[in-house]
């Protein structure tokens, strides 16, 4: 599981998370959570809090040079200044942790210590990073309010009290727009990581698709050809089993179809198979049947018995497009293979017209049985495959019994 979810995340920082912020490597790397479902701060983090630290801190010493100057600063403030300022550079490294805590308690430090201006800067830059804009907006604004206060009780010794608060407030404004745009890269990266989960889920979910009906394919065709196949062995055998006193001749024929139909049911197993493991189409190696086929289906169902008429033709099947005709050949091969198993020994007829514009119609009707046919396991799923293959031919079939008693399979298929 934990492969699956770093090969989802961006590969070029996939052996370097110590270059990403903890934040990006608790999104992208759910499995580097500790115990506490918390993700330890990278060296990146360590680098960057240092950096923010001594921020602060220098600002801190620069501002405490000139508390000096300032007129109306009693000793005692001062010295609460620097205290309140070295305070705030020491919750610096609490930012991370509570970033929106740490930035409300800067608002009102921010009214009463100079020296703790660094701190605040890293506490409103680590809002806009962490948290939603209206949390910034709240915040932000409110220490934007306060400030006009603070140079009117404190001003800036040699700068106007215009001058100060237009410095202050610009550098606030700057500082929250650093930090959404950082919010915003990362965010665009979390969303670049999203859209490729979900592309490779897709892509997954379109392979698996396909390979699923490259599969029922194969069982189709698989179906198509071996229970005819297996239908003809059964009659012979059948024939051979209740005939002891045939001649020679009649064993010797029976034998003889018994052969090939074996050879050919093997040969289209071989097929097939090098098809599943190749990953080849089902229209590579042996070649598949057409329309011009038919005739010789219609005899080979005669000389396995059966009494086939074939009624009504299409003038060119070589006309017939590879795939019409394919279609059509396979439901009149499940249709006579059925009449076999569910009707023996009744007549079966097979027509068939159509012309270009008009489609290509089809039709397998067999007379009723005489006598109980035993129930066949399994009845049924032919008819089921039949349609879906019409279907995905873009005709439509229809099976039913007719009005004496027998069966029909009719096809309608596309023929422009």
């Amino acid at each position: 599981m934990n492969s699956d979810k770093q090969a989802t995340a961006p590969p070029a920082f996939a052996k370097r998370r110590w270059v990403l912020p903890a934040a990006l490597v608790e999104d992208l790397y759910p499995e580097s959570r500790g115990p506490g479902g918390r993700t330890r701060r990278t060296a990146r983090d360590w680098i960057v809090d240092f950096a923010c630290f001594l921020l602060a801190v220098t600002v801190g010493l620069l501002v405490t040079d000139v508390l000096e100057d300032e007129p109306n600063l009693s000793a005692a403030m001062a010295v609460a200044d620097q205290v309140i300022g070295a305070l705030s550079c020491a919750a610096v490294w609490l930012r991370r942790r509570w970033p929106v805590g740490l930035a409300v308690a800067m608002v009102p430090v921010s009214l009463v210590s100079a020296t703790a201006g660094g701190a605040v800067l890293v506490s409103v830059f680590t809002l806009a990073v962490h948290r939603p804009f209206r949390y910034v907006a709240w915040i932000g604004g409110a220490g934007l309010a306060v400030t006009p206060l603070f140079y009117w009780m404190r001003p800036e010794p040699g700068l106007p009290y215009l001058a100060s608060l237009f410095i202050s407030v610009l550098l606030g404004v700057t500082v929250i727009g650093w930090g959404s745009l950082v919010r915003a890269k990362r965010r665009l990266l979390l969303s670049l990581r999203d859209r490729a989960r979900h592309a490779e889920a897709e892509a997954r979910l379109r392979a698996e698709q396909a390979q699923r009906l490259a599969r029922e394919a194969i069982a189709r065709e698989m179906h198509d050809v071996l229970a005819h196949r297996l239908t003809l062995l059964s009659v012979h055998a059948g024939a051979l089993e209740f005939r002891p006193d045939a001649s020679r001749t009649e064993v010797a024929r029976a034998a003889g179809v018994i052969r090939e139909s074996a050879h050919e049911a093997l040969q289209d197993l071989r097929e097939i198979i090098g098809v599943l493991r190749a990953g080849e189409s089902d229209d590579a190696g042996r070649p598949q049947p057409t329309l011009a086929a038919l005739d010789a289906l219609v005899a080979e169902s005669r000389e396995a018995g059966m009494k086939v008429a074939l009624a009504g033709r299409v003038t060119d099947p070589a006309a017939v497009p590879a795939s019409v005709g394919r279609t059509a050949y396979r439901i009149a091969q499940e249709a006579l293979t059925n009449a076999r198993k569910h009707a023996p020994g009744t007549e079966v007829t097979v027509s068939l017209q159509g012309a270009p514009g008009d489609g290509l119609a089809l039709s397998v009707r067999n007379a009723p049985p005489e006598g109980e046919v035993p129930h066949v396991p399994g009845s049924g799923q032919g008819l089921i495959g039949l349609t879906e293959r019409a279907m995905l031919a873009g005709g439509t079939l229809d099976h039913g019994p007719t009005s004496e008693g027998g069966f029909e399979v009719r096809a309608r298929l596309p023929w422009g």
